[in-house]
């Protein structure tokens, strides 16, 4: 398995992370000081900004986990994979997301580009 692939790993483990202060050190150590998060619902950046979409994605989905769903296909320091959203032991998840990242020199991701494939209705 590639650096990146490993990092998208570790990427899906810090959106599932609960402890706020462990999630704030696992954004730092995986994403790039300035690195960006686009989807269809926001754009924000650096590692404050990504933390607190996070934490807002854990409060919206409490207890709910994200997996990836297939293998993370990545080569030249671009990665694509897709991942799930659900309750432990869901026969469906409630969301599936499709994104695109890229990683800086260092091996940390610098931008994700989210693609939402299935979302809740909203109320």
């Amino acid at each position: 398995m590639s650096d990146l692939a490993n990092a998208i790993e570790r990427y899906i483990d810090m959106w599932n992370e609960t402890d706020a202060t462990r999630r704030s050190e696992k954004v730092r150590t995986i994403c790039a000081e300035n690195a960006t998060y686009t989807d269809p619902m926001t754009d924000v950046s650096g590692h404050e900004a990504i933390n607190t979409l996070i934490s807002a994605a854990r409060e919206r989905f409490a207890g709910m986990t994200f997996t990836l769903a297939g293998p993370v296909d990545a080569h030249h320091g671009v990665a694509r994979f897709t991942w799930h959203l659900a309750p432990a032991g869901a026969a469906e998840p409630v969301v599936v997301g499709f994104d695109v990242v890229t990683a800086d020199g260092d091996g940390r991701l610098s931008a994700v580009y989210g693609f939402l494939d299935k979302v809740p209705a909203t109320r």
